[in-house]
């Protein structure tokens, strides 16, 4: 069977199929899901680029419980039977089963507030959902990100995306393919986990995958630790790799193949912030071009400061030609609201409009915050800031910043039907999860957007419970009328 992906607003497109792996030699195991409990900002944004806001209504509400987890392939190395391997904070390698304990990253070190799990676990977590694509026949394409947080620690857990169909009915979550990523080729131009494997399975040390589109018979990859773009075909083989060029020249992370630490105190070596490398990939309407976007701004080394324009950063949404496999060196300026906020999720609507998760890097209900002093029982560091934007690529000022035409709140949903699974008072719903990484558009009138869940490091949804990953559909019937 060949699966096809949603055309923007309906609209002709020639984006084509997806694969359709058989499950056969991938069974899942998932265990029971748990019963959960349910800054002020700083810096504006220029008054020219206000946005308004619009309601949103959740009309579904579905559930992948965080203890999911898949088989390796057979042919992959008995390192992939168990995984979360690296994750002690002294970065020693632990092979007793579940002896360490998870705790929210966003916790203080004083007051750890721990999820309940522990690692190593056996097999490889469904988890980190980073990128969502809609396909035609109503099931999803997710992408999940590197592992468990960061290149030291995720050797051991593969690179995945999977196809889903969320019940909305129901609530569950049905897995219907998974695809694991490899280089048997050697098109990736530095070592590899895997090097001396024949397939050659990629892992969270070696890309951080946090954006997906497929173009044709390709699926394109958008990467955090290069930041990188790259090309598997339709059975996850890899088969282009890319640097990423901004005004003509390469831009690096500490985390890229050719990065290395500096002999002299203070030398610039990079120019994207760890962790700030390509957090959202859209692609134009008609296949053409990818765009990827920056999740941080750049380093301005004259300016010795981060991209900003009168004080407010910006990220940069940059142009890539899929035929030419290269960068046009046209670009784009998204500006944060708040200094320091990230973005989670791109994907275009039509030939102009695209949708944005733009957040603060909190988690957990307000009304729970602490007091005073961190404390386990409390959200040290809540969540403030969840919106999806609507951006208007044609609609640019002088300096290339894009219009914000309006957004919808996450911290404030409404639930009219009592939709709401986990959370929620019974009128509104909030998603106060710290990495809500997935929106894409469903139809003329409703959005999905997804949480990915740090697998077992964030607790937003309830105190001392590893955060699931959640699905919800959203009426915003008016936001997407905005023109």
């Amino acid at each position: 069977m060949r699966l096809t992906p949603l055309s923007p607003q309906k609209s002709s497109s020639p984006r084509t199929a997806w694969f359709a792996l058989p499950m056969a030699t991938l069974p899942m195991a998932t265990l029971p899901m748990a019963t959960l409990s349910m800054a002020i900002l700083a810096a504006a944004a220029p008054e020219a680029l206000a946005a308004e806001k619009f309601p949103a209504e959740l009309v579904g509400h579905a559930i992948v419980p965080a203890q999911t987890f898949v088989v390796a392939p057979e042919d992959a190395p008995a390192l992939f039977r168990t995984s979360g391997k690296f994750t002690a904070g002294d970065r020693k390698r632990v092979d007793e089963l579940y002896s360490i304990p998870g705790a929210s990253f966003l916790s203080a070190k004083e007051a750890p507030r721990r999820t309940g799990l522990h690692l190593p676990f056996v097999g490889q977590p469904v988890q980190g959902f980073s990128g969502i694509q809609a396909l035609e026949d109503g099931s999803f394409a997710v992408l999940i990100d590197n592992g468990f947080g960061s290149k030291a620690n995720s050797a051991d857990a593969m690179l995945m995306t999977h196809r889903i169909a969320p019940d909305w009915e129901t609530g569950r979550v049905t897995f219907l393919d998974t695809l694991f990523l490899r280089d048997p080729d050697k098109v990736i131009p530095f070592p590899i986990t895997t090097e001396a494997t024949a397939e050659r399975y990629l892992t969270g040390a070696d890309l951080d995958l946090e954006g997906m589109q497929v173009i044709g018979d390709t699926i394109w990859f958008g990467d955090e630790f290069g930041p990188y773009l790259f090309a598997t075909d339709l059975e996850g083989k890899v088969i282009a790799f890319h640097e990423t060029e901004v005004d003509g020249r390469v831009v690096r992370s500490p985390d890229h193949y050719r990065a290395s630490l500096p002999s002299v105190p203070g030398e610039t070596v990079f120019e994207v912030r760890r962790s700030r490398g390509f957090e959202g990939l859209a692609q134009s309407v008609d296949g053409r071009f990818l765009y990827p976007l920056f999740e941080g701004p750049l380093w301005d080394a004259e300016a010795k400061a981060f991209e900003n324009r009168h004080g407010t950063e910006f990220l940069r949404i940059v142009e890539f030609d899929v035929a030419a496999r290269a960068f046009t060196g046209r670009q784009w300026k998204y500006a944060l609201e708040v200094n320091g906020h990230n973005i989670g999720d791109f994907n275009m609507i039509d030939a102009s409009r695209g949708l944005v998760i733009e957040r603060d890097g909190g988690e957990g209900d307000p009304a729970q915050a602490c007091a005073g002093a961190p404390a386990a029982d409390c959200f040290n560091d809540p969540a403030r800031f969840k919106r999806v934007y609507m951006i208007d690529m044609s609609q640019t000022d002088a300096d290339g910043f894009v219009k914000k035409r309006g957004y919808v709140d996450l911290m404030d949903i409404d639930d009219p039907k009592r939709k709401a699974r986990l959370g929620g008072d019974g009128e509104k719903f909030t998603f106060p999860f710290v990495t809500i990484e997935d929106v894409d558009l469903v139809d003329a009138e409703h959005i999905i957007v997804a949480n990915d869940n740090n697998l077992p490091f964030s607790s937003g949804r309830a105190l001392g419970q590893p955060d699931h990953n959640e699905f919800i559909l959203l009426n915003v019937r008016a936001f997407l009328g905005v023109k």
